[in-house]
């Protein structure tokens, strides 16, 4: 039987000032017409300045948390952020490794003030334990410099990285994002067989807070709905420049992306007495 919606979890640290973490990715799956469901592995003090304190939640915390989802609701999609700790990484594995649930992997190892989230030994598990168990993981250009030990500077350099996480992690597929290069934000999709390039003109702007937050939800969204893959990128590319080019001007540092920018520029309203007829809330089509 057809679902009539799709249920997506993020499983990740917070942020109260709402740009990032779990915050930014409920919000990415209420715009895209998912149902977002959320476990929390850190709760974390933070502003666009940048990271002041962390709190770990107790892993029994963590466990029962994903118990009662779980249990009780399905999960068509499911994404990681922040997960601080190899105990935490643990239980996660233990509880998601034979469900067969797309996974989507946010490999958050610093934050965009440059705080360094997780250690190293954090890092390697990841990619070991997790990352084979992924359809897609989403690394920036200094992630993805620390999972290849190279360096990335050109667009050729993504190209390598992104075979280079597929073919050596066991992940299916590997989004390397240019947002740290200088020319146009170029982000490399290989999935094993072929490579993808989606490109858009780069916005001149520090207001970038949350935005791998906000690109990754925004594909776990798209993946829960059916979208392929590659058209689940391409439309999670598309609503994040969207984010970015309406991105708050607030803080004293880099403020954030903007959830709601599509509405903004196709000229909805956030009310409306007389509500256009919807699509599925399962359509694969562009909202």
């Amino acid at each position: 039987m057809e679902k009539k919606f799709s249920t997506v979890l993020s499983i990740a640290g917070t942020d109260p000032t709402g740009g990032a973490g779990v915050q930014a990715d409920l919000k990415t799956f209420q715009e895209l017409k998912s149902y977002g469901m959320s476990i929390i592995t850190s709760v974390v003090a933070q502003n666009t300045l940048g990271v002041q304190a962390v709190h770990h939640l107790p892993i029994d915390m963590i466990k029962e948390q994903l118990h009662s989802v779980f249990s009780d609701l399905p999960v068509h999609a499911l994404k990681t952020g922040m997960i601080a700790n190899v105990e935490m990484m643990e239980v996660i594995k233990k509880v998601i490794q034979n469900k067969g649930i797309p996974f989507v992997i946010d490999p958050v190892m610093v934050a965009t003030s440059g705080d360094v989230l997780i250690d190293e030994k954090a890092r390697n598990y990841l990619i070991k334990e997790l990352f084979p168990l992924s359809m897609i993981v989403t690394p920036n250009i200094p992630e993805a410099e620390f999972i290849t030990g190279k360096d990335i500077v050109t667009v050729e350099d993504m190209k390598e990285a992104a075979k280079q996480i597929v073919d050596e992690s066991g992940t299916k597929s590997a989004l390397v994002k240019g947002g740290h290069l200088t020319e146009d934000a170029i982000d490399i999709l290989y999935d094993g067989e072929r490579y993808y390039n989606f490109t858009e003109k780069r916005i001149h702007t520090k207001n970038t807070h949350g935005t791998g937050c906000t690109l990754s939800a925004a594909i776990t969204a798209y993946i829960s709905k059916g979208c392929p893959l590659e058209e689940a990128v391409r439309k999670g590319k598309i609503f994040i420049t969207k984010a970015i080019r309406n991105s708050f001007n607030i803080g004293a540092g880099n403020g954030p992306t903007n959830h709601f920018a599509p509405r903004i520029e196709r000229g909805s309203v956030i009310s409306d007495s007389h509500p256009k007829e919807e699509k599925s809330f399962n359509s694969c089509d562009d909202e």
